[in-house]
């Protein structure tokens, strides 16, 4: 993340996880990239109080380019992250948990 850049670029996707909790929220943001090319910006809209540290802990997990919240008009929280080429999947019903399929 270039922390010069205070411009977060739009986004290619957007996940509506308003009213999730942050594992439901990381659960339908992992179906929701599931398949998106790396360099894809995802903004999240985010509502869980939890989320500017989960978000930022998951992308670290996984090796996904965290980028920060987005200012906005509206006063709803949303966070941007960019798809990496070469992430670290996670297990489909675990979000925090490293999907190994050797183990």
């Amino acid at each position: 993340m270039n922390a010069t850049n205070h411009e977060t670029p739009g986004p290619d996707l957007t996940v509506d996880g308003t009213g999730l909790l942050c594992v439901t929220l990381l659960l339908r943001l992992r179906k929701d990239i599931d398949g998106a090319e790396p360099g894809t910006v995802v903004h999240v809209v985010a509502t869980d109080p939890a989320a500017p540290l989960d978000l930022p802990a998951w992308c670290h997990m996984t090796g996904h380019d965290y980028l920060g919240p987005v200012p906005n008009s509206a006063d709803v929280p949303v966070y941007a992250l960019r798809i990496a080429a070469g992430a670290r999947p996670v297990r489909a019903g675990a979000p925090w948990h490293a999907d190994d399929p050797g183990g």
